[in-house]
């Protein structure tokens, strides 16, 4: 590609530390049916730099490495130098479909949107773990369906798993803010200026989550604390699904101590919610161990949403410590724009 050569998209992925996943990603990308994009990687001040992972790929991949400021900070400067008329995202834990940029060519052309995303699956290449997470990220049995592009208890919200949105839209946005859940935040910004958002269900990307049951359970605890965050931001962005793993949490705790001191009848509900999961799960993935495992990584996801959840919501709107936190943001991006 030569400098100042035009493409369709600009494909832009931040990275720190994670050199296999790079090189995965990019001998994905290499088989696209349709080479109508450029790939941004930048390398967030990595220890453990992926150049040398990029050097194969220089026909279509231009490489970034710069001092470590976070996720964000590492997209806007992609975008800066992007030469794409959409720019498209995704983590480099994912594992791209051959056919995704021609589908997503021929998605565009028949219907154009300003911001898209799709969802997210489990490549068969994938261990039972990683298999069972997704399951538990993606079932309509746990978030709603709302990142399997399933039927969906929200309006979609793309994640920058899987995302992309035109250049005119980031003219009139701008970048990223540094904060958990900055997708959500960017996602609700472009609805909020305007734009059209669409879920393309047939643009999925394969997503490894390489997770151990700790680093899952504090992923999803994070992930219930920035809800907050982002319910001060955007006082109207909370919705009664949100609530519902907080919920099921308090109602589990309450039906354990029923079941303790009164009746293990009591327990009869969390047990018929578990077969519910193993079955779908099932169903869903045609293996007795990923279903048998993707039980406890759906109580993993929406407990430690939940806990993350309620003390967020404890600690910045009960005791008012939010307020401060949403006004920077804010401020952060007023100067940015």
């Amino acid at each position: 590609m030569t400098a100042g050569q035009t493409v369709k998209f600009s494909v832009i992925v931040p990275v720190y530390n994670r050199r296999d996943e790079v090189a995965s990603l990019l001998e994905s990308l290499a088989a696209q049916t349709a080479r109508n994009f450029e790939v941004i990687i930048v390398d967030d001040g990595s220890t453990d730099p992926c150049g040398p992972e990029c050097e194969p790929y220089q026909e279509f991949v231009r490489y970034y490495w710069k001092d470590n400021e976070g996720r964000s900070p590492a997209r806007n400067y992609g975008m800066e130098r992007a030469r794409g008329g959409y720019f498209v995202f995704f983590d480099s834990d994912c594992v791209i479909p051959p056919s995704y940029f021609e589908t997503l060519e021929r998605e565009l052309t028949a219907r154009p949107v300003d911001c898209f995303g799709g969802p997210d699956a489990a490549h068969e290449s994938f261990t039972p773990l990683q298999k069972a997470i997704n399951f538990a990220m993606t079932s309509l049995l746990t978030t709603g369906g709302i990142r399997g592009g399933k039927v969906q208890l929200e309006k979609f919200k793309p994640r920058t798993f899987n995302m992309g949105f035109d250049r005119r839209v980031y003219e009139r946005v701008g970048g990223f803010r540094e904060m958990f859940s900055e997708d959500i935040d960017m996602s609700t910004r472009i609805k909020n200026a305007g734009f059209e958002i669409a879920l393309l269900r047939s643009c999925p990307v394969y997503h490894r989550r390489r997770l151990s049951w700790r680093k899952f359970a504090r992923q999803v605890y994070v992930f219930g604390m920035s809800r907050i965050t982002l319910k001060l931001l955007y006082p109207g962005s909370l919705k009664a699904v949100h609530t519902l793993p907080a919920l099921f949490l308090l109602g589990s705790v309450a039906l354990v101590a029923l079941g303790a001191f009164v009746s293990p009848w009591w327990l009869l509900p969390l047990g018929v919610y578990a077969l519910a999961l193993l079955v779908d799960a099932l169903i869903q993935t045609r293996s007795l161990k990923i279903a048998l495992l993707a039980v406890p990584a759906s109580f993993v996801q929406l407990y430690g949403y939940g806990a993350g959840f309620l003390r967020a919501w404890f600690s910045k709107i009960l005791l008012g410590r939010g307020r401060n936190e949403a006004e920077e943001l804010e401020i952060r991006q007023g100067k940015n724009e």
